[in-house]
């Protein structure tokens, strides 16, 4: 059985759902949720030390779950392009560095099944703040530990860069106190990765093949039709190039405009271009922040107005989805925000719109109409 504490993963960034029983060997079983890449991914190096650190190593398997239609649906085609078009390539290069990678289609419910096949000894999943996500998990650690005990299930937030449990341990009111916290510890966590440790060869169950064109066109059948654009493409490399890129990388050409830039609507190359990578997990936040830090002496302003968006104000949305049970509702809010909210709700306004003329910027605000047209 592999050590509950890896050395390469700091500690607190590992929650052990399970501890598993100490005489069971089988693969070790990766369920990547939120962080959907090979390349800097804290639950993906947990789950290759435990591998490697069987006696014999252990075979590693990769398991991502689609959620069932009507979750996936609340996202339009834009988002679920984005999505399944990366899930595509990461399945191809998982596949050339002897990964299997298993999509399940029925989402969280297939995957104690698949398991249980495969005799897993370990699972390790991915972080997310949101309630189907962790309601899913609890789901799923349920029914395994059923039948299969002495299995291990573990938890890694590899989304932030300080894990949210360990950043705060309460609801934080504003970015002052969650930046105070956070600037004690970033020194421990935003720290370079490791090599990835070798796991066993795969000699088990092969992955279904999956008809990627298919299942796209299926899901877009019924999406909401927001049409995709071709000057985002997903994927890990894109997310690179997007960052480091030559031609026309965040950091290499474009942060010294941030500070001053990033606001005005005007100006969408101020901006970072990040934030579809960040959000699917196609690159890391920590590898953002780790290269960011290295050309600080380029644009001191910029860069630390960056990594104040990217960690302070970025894990503060995560400190609220995780303490605050009612994140997704008006109840949620701040005392004071209900309250404005509620003075003001008889005030006369000048226009009164409906969500499809906001939708295709049919109001009378030019800068939201030049943003449209952007975007589109």
């Amino acid at each position: 059985m592999p050590p509950a504490i890896p050395s390469l993963v700091h500690p607190s960034r590992v929650r052990i759902l399970h501890p598993g029983g100490s005489h069971i060997h089988g693969p070790v079983v990766y369920w990547m949720l939120r962080d959907q890449r090979l390349a800097d991914n804290w639950a993906l190096l947990h789950a290759a030390e435990l591998a490697a650190a069987s006696t014999p190593a252990a075979p590693l398997a990769i398991a991502f779950t689609l959620f069932p239609r009507p979750f996936l649906l609340g996202a339009h085609l834009r988002q679920l392009g984005f999505l399944l078009r990366g899930l595509r390539r990461l399945a191809a290069d998982a596949h050339a560095r002897g990964l299997p990678f298993f999509l399940l289609e029925g989402g969280p419910a297939e995957l104690p099944s698949l398991v249980r096949r495969l005799g897993a000894s370990a699972l390790v999943a991915d972080f997310s703040p949101l309630r189907p996500v962790r309601e899913a998990l609890d789901a799923v650690v349920q029914e395994l530990l059923r039948d299969a005990a002495n299995m291990a299930v573990h938890q890694v937030d590899a989304h932030n860069v300080v894990p949210v449990w360990t950043a705060s341990g309460k609801l934080e009111y504003s970015a002052k106190t969650f930046r105070s916290k956070v600037n004690k510890v970033i020194n421990e966590y935003l720290v370079e990765y490791p090599e990835v440790p070798q796991w066993a060869p795969w000699c088990m169950e092969q992955p279904k093949s999956v008809d990627w064109d298919a299942l796209i066109n299926s899901i877009f059948s019924e999406a909401e039709n927001v049409p995709e654009i071709n000057w985002c493409e997903p994927g890990e490399s894109s997310a690179m190039e997007v960052l480091l890129g030559n031609k026309d990388g965040f950091l290499t050409k474009r942060i010294k405009n941030y500070d001053t830039g990033r606001n005005d609507p005007t100006k969408p190359h101020a901006l970072s271009c990040l934030s579809p990578y960040l959000h699917f997990g196609h690159i890391s936040a920590q590898r953002c922040a780790l290269e960011a830090k290295k050309r600080r002496h380029l644009s001191p302003k910029s860069v630390d107005t960056f990594l104040e968006e990217l960690i302070i104000r970025r894990e503060l949305a995560d400190n609220f989805c995780y303490y605050q049970p009612q994140y997704d509702s008006l109840a949620g809010a701040w005392e004071w925000a209900r309250k404005t909210l509620t003075d003001h709700t008889g005030d006369k306004r000048e226009h009164i719109y409906t969500r499809e003329q906001l939708e295709n910027a049919k109001t009378s605000d030019p800068v939201c109409i030049s943003i449209f047209l952007v975007l589109y």
